[in-house]
């Protein structure tokens, strides 16, 4: 059997941590991931087991010695001020909107595994969509309004309205962001369209 690759975060902002760590299990399902809020948490954790570091850039920067190294394993979590900025390091705003963190990250995965494909990550319990269903999921990732949709495709609102409802119990799932998300995951849509 293999082992998970791992991820860390590190960020003393737990909340943002939480939040994180929570979009990674479900961009990444097939990595551990783990939330440390302080550097010697994180060293008595094994810190050289893990493949990629989500770390603030007050720890990077406190902590330069040990992640200097391991630059392009790092991806630094700032707030989009400039100051926050390294030169040549990945970043993540973790102020900005769940849908543009999940693009940001996807984009950043398929980058590192380019080799890969997104549908490999969905999960094989999710019920099959009808075609139907596919195109009303396709335009709700892309923002479109009920309204919207009900004409594009040239059906009654109550009928795009009832497609919305079954999707999101079919996949189970709460939030556009988790739809987003599936749809990239499984070929619907690309990360272009967000």
């Amino acid at each position: 059997m293999t082992q998970k690759p791992a991820i860390a975060v590190l960020t003393p902002n737990i909340l943002a941590g939480i939040g994180l760590k929570t979009i990674l299990d479900k961009v990444i399902p097939l990595a551990e991931v783990e939330l440390f809020a302080d550097f010697a948490d994180f060293q008595e954790a094994e810190p050289e087991r893990f493949f990629h570091y989500f770390v603030s850039v007050q720890l990077f920067r406190l902590h330069a010695e040990f992640f200097a190294p391991l630059r392009r394993r790092v991806i630094l979590l700032t707030s989009g001020m400039p100051h926050e900025q390294e030169e040549g390091m990945h970043t993540i705003n973790v102020c900005d909107q769940e849908e543009h963190l999940i693009h940001s990250l996807m984009v950043m995965h398929r980058g590192a595994h380019p080799h890969r494909g997104m549908d490999e990550t969905v999960s094989p319990h999710h019920p099959r969509l009808t075609e139907r269903e596919i195109e009303v999921l396709r335009l709700i990732t892309r923002g479109r309004i009920n309204k919207e949709i009900a004409e594009e495709l040239g059906i009654g609102l109550t009928t795009v309205i009832t497609h919305r409802r079954n999707i999101m119990e079919k996949l189970r799932m709460r939030s556009l962001a988790e739809l987003v998300l599936y749809a990239i995951r499984a070929g619907y849509i690309g990360t272009e369209a967000l």
